[in-house]
């Protein structure tokens, strides 16, 4: 299929822009009639996906029901389910005179218009689960697949107008240079899901119109290894990992940092479980994910050959079908090849280092997307959580702090900004806004003080003595002077109307 056109452009941002600015995507009826379509757009056409996934990564139908169709299924109930409740009105603290006598609100507003540019590893989830947020928090949308997945991208291209709001849902096809096209458009907010690099040109770009952004991103995810662990588990959990996707998840393990009493136990057990899932080290079983085009693959070979590390296990690679089997390098150093990059493939270095190396090592680079800590020592875990920095932390296992319902999935520095998943996504396509009224006409005798011209005498009527409950050094002090509730809260109400 080919692109779309600078014109098909303007007219897919113009047609969500003008379906925002009617009002009715603010509607709850609305929003939930599109999250319902949206299921059944799946649902309907789940065998095409399946087909479309395969097709693009050659991933089999178990693990693309598990981390494609699946979740993007249940996140689409859920959405439907909270919805109500995920998006109320919340009221400040009624102990303010403001709040209390003026009946402040805070509401959650769409954001607006809401570029979302999809990632090719998990072609429709990583598209179609922003849109569930975008769509619930009230947004229009404009879709961008990932055009390196092309088969999901067409498939996309032709059942989303089918299904959606044609007017306030778009989708378009676009490379990198009718991306920047795109770009130079304003849109009211834009998610990105991809690599650093092309974020920092998206954020770039955002940046001209003060757009506000999304950004899921990746990193090196590293597994510390702790000799408390469970090697045998760690070894199973770590390989079915490395194993999905063939590695091509922004969440997976890129490298283990592994401590040098239990490293050989461990590569023998990833040796013994890579073996189990594939057939054998020789095997290329047909339900194993392909990378995912010519250039991943060419990247990944020429960081295989040169590595300074000894591969122990794999290897096996075939360029015409792009099947790369998973691949074990151990005695790799801080400066290898291997290292120099985000792997984004079945490759797996493993480092010795003690848990101190270890968690200077990862601290020395930039904050990866997820961290996992095998160990069973509870000092350990709590040095792990306070002396590293990630997008999210999971112990003795891999992926879970992504999959844990309602809780928040992103990065920090160069793994993302912002956050979505479960009410955070809708937070991530709405704006707050305070709603006041104005306080009770007979209250204005209370508040002459505010209106010029000013005195002393009128700031004492609003300013009663303030008495900090804590000495220079910040020492508590055992005893204090009190003003009266009543005195607090018409000074509070006093002085925040006059500084107005």
């Amino acid at each position: 299929m080919a692109f779309s056109t600078q014109a098909e452009f303007d007219q897919a941002i113009g047609s969500a822009r003008a379906a925002f600015a009617s009002g009715r995507t603010k509607t709850k009826e609305w929003r939930r009639h599109q999250l319902k379509r949206a299921f059944w757009m799946v649902e309907d056409n789940k065998d095409r996906l399946f087909a479309a996934i395969h097709a693009d990564l050659n991933k089999h139908k178990l693990e693309s029901m598990l981390a494609d169709i699946g979740i993007l299924q249940n996140d689409i109930l859920h959405t439907l389910d909270k919805l109500d409740e995920w998006t109320k009105d919340e009221k400040p603290t009624r102990k303010d005179p403001i709040n209390f006598f003026g009946g402040t609100v805070v509401r959650k507003e769409p954001l607006g218009v809401s570029l979302i540019i999809g990632a090719w590893n998990l072609p429709i989830l990583l598209l179609l689960q922003p849109m569930v947020a975008a769509i619930a928090a009230g947004c229009a949308v404009v879709l961008k697949p990932s055009d390196v997945a092309v088969a999901c991208q067409d498939l996309l291209m032709e059942i989303i107008p089918q299904y959606m709001d044609r007017e306030a849902i778009q989708c378009v096809s676009a490379g990198a240079q009718e991306m920047n096209y795109i770009l130079e458009h304003r849109f009211d907010h834009i998610f990105y899901t991809g690599s650093a690099n092309v974020a920092k040109f998206i954020y770039a770009a955002a940046a001209k119109h003060l757009t506000p952004v999304t950004l899921e991103l990746g990193g090196q995810g590293p597994a510390i290894v702790s000799p408390s662990a469970n090697i045998d588990l760690a070894a199973k959990r770590i390989a079915a990992t490395k194993f999905a996707v063939a590695g091509q998840l922004c969440i997976n393990v890129n490298h283990i940092l592994v401590d040098p009493r239990v490293r050989d136990a461990l590569v023998t057990k990833l040796i013994h479980y890579f073996d189990e899932f594939t057939g054998g080290r020789d095997n290329k079983p047909d339900y194993y994910s392909h990378i995912v085009n010519e250039r991943n693959f060419d990247r990944l070979e020429s960081l295989l050959l040169r590595t300074s590390g000894k591969v122990v296990y794999g290897g096996i690679r075939d360029r015409q079908t792009r099947y790369f089997g998973p691949t074990i390098v151990v005695d790799v150093k801080p400066d290898d090849a291997l290292l120099s990059e985000e792997l984004f493939g079945p490759i797996l270095p493993i480092i010795d280092a003690d848990l101190d190396t270890a968690i200077s090592f990862t601290r020395s680079g930039e904050h990866p997307l997820a961290l996992y800590g095998f160990t069973n020592d509870e000092t350990e875990k709590k040095r792990i959580q306070n002396e590293t920095a990630s997008g999210g932390v999971t112990f003795n296992d891999c992926l879970l702090h992504a999959a844990a319902r309602d809780a928040p999935f992103g990065g920090v520095g160069n793994s993302g900004t912002g956050a979505y998943h479960g009410h955070h996504g809708i937070m991530a396509f709405s704006y707050l806004r305070t709603y006041t009224n104005a306080l009770p006409n007979y209250l204005e005798r209370f508040m002459d003080a505010r209106y010029p011209p000013y005195s002393i005498e009128k700031m004492m009527k609003i300013v009663p003595p303030v008495q900090a409950p804590f000495d220079r050094d910040g020492n508590d002090l055992s005893s204090r002077s009190k003003v009266s509730k009543y005195v607090v809260a018409l000074a509070v109400l006093g002085l925040s109307v006059w500084m107005l």
